[in-house]
């Protein structure tokens, strides 16, 4: 049994949100340079959605999805251009089918998620032959990024059997097979660290980064939640991040989900994340630490987001991802 979280007061982020219309400033324009607000707004931040921030989530049982054309729709309306697929089969398989469905919503497509079971010898293939599919669907349909997760192999994130040191040599080799697939498409991989996959935690994080050469994507979210300080990392490892994951979390949620007393799924339905500037992830500091760095590829606004039969639920996502916008374009 799980613990139950503790009762909400006025201004404890792990109160949920109350649906609101969009905010007027939000607006398709680039983001404007502001040397003042407390948000890292810039002018040159290549901003991208996200259909799980939409309840969009290749785990069963996860909730009800929004149709197509209400996320992406929802995407142009708040001013974003660009968008990561979502789970195999809910945009169009077909490039040019799925090319003309984004196009129709002034939209293009950064890249995919693909959580694969990279760490058994039997599994190599199909997890390879999968990784090829994604691959062309993305380089086809005008992708960029292949966002590659070490999956256990079962369904959700709620369980992780624990790595023999041979299963991990797999995950490395497998992985940087992958890539291999990925750059004959023209397209980057990188490897995302990701609760219930095995390369989760901390301990886990620093190995890969001594083993494999592949960039991470950084998922602020994630990362903390798997107890990775996300901001300590970008300063440590700057070289190595090859794409970007925007989240915000409220840590006393996340450090229940790192103890055990609710699963992953549970704490994303508890409010778990929150409005980029609402949680406990230094968004503005990370942003501006990638932007020394050099760093000028993807940030992607991708909260974990679970829906009910609520109609008034469906109202969430776009008034979250509004209130995001907003901190990024320092509102």
């Amino acid at each position: 049994m799980s613990t139950p979280l503790p009762p909400t007061t006025p201004g404890d982020p792990t109160a949920p949100t109350t649906p609101a219309a969009a905010d007027p400033s939000i607006t398709g324009t680039p983001l404007a340079a502001s040397s003042t607000s407390t948000g890292p707004a810039s002018s040159d931040i290549r901003l991208a959605g996200a259909p799980i921030s939409w309840g969009v989530c290749e785990v069963p049982g996860w909730g009800p999805m929004l149709p197509v054309d209400t996320v992406l729709g929802e995407m142009a309306d708040l001013g974003l251009t660009a968008t990561e697929a979502g789970p195999p089969g809910y945009l169009p398989d077909d490039p040019t089918v799925l090319k003309g469905v984004l196009a129709g919503h002034g939209l293009t497509l950064v890249g995919a998620f693909a959580a694969l079971a990279l760490h058994e010898r039997d599994r190599v293939a199909p997890a390879t032959d999968a990784a090829e599919r994604t691959a062309a669907l993305i380089a086809a349909a005008g992708g960029e990024v292949l966002v590659l997760a070490a999956a256990t192999g079962l369904d959700g994130y709620d369980t992780r059997p624990e790595l023999s040191d041979e299963q991990w040599r797999c995950l490395i080799d497998t992985a940087d097979e992958v890539a291999r697939i990925a750059r004959g498409y023209g397209l980057r991989t990188t490897l995302h660290p990701h609760v219930g996959t095995h390369v989760e935690t901390s301990a886990e994080v620093e190995r890969f980064l001594g083993d494999s050469t592949l960039p991470l994507c950084l998922d602020t979210g994630h990362l903390l939640i798997g107890g990775t300080d996300p901001l300590d990392l970008v300063r440590r490892h700057p070289d190595r991040i090859g794409h970007v994951h925007l989240k915000d979390v409220h840590a006393d949620t996340a450090a229940l989900v790192r103890s055990g007393a609710l699963t992953y799924a549970e704490a994303v339905g508890h409010g778990l994340y929150r409005p980029l500037g609402e949680g406990d992830v230094p968004v503005a500091e990370i942003v501006a630490t990638l932007r020394a760095a050099g760093y000028r590829d993807w940030y992607v606004l991708e909260q974990d987001t679970r829906l009910t039969g609520d109609p008034d639920d469906a109202a969430l996502p776009r008034h979250d991802t509004a209130r995001s916008l907003a901190h990024l374009r320092g509102n």
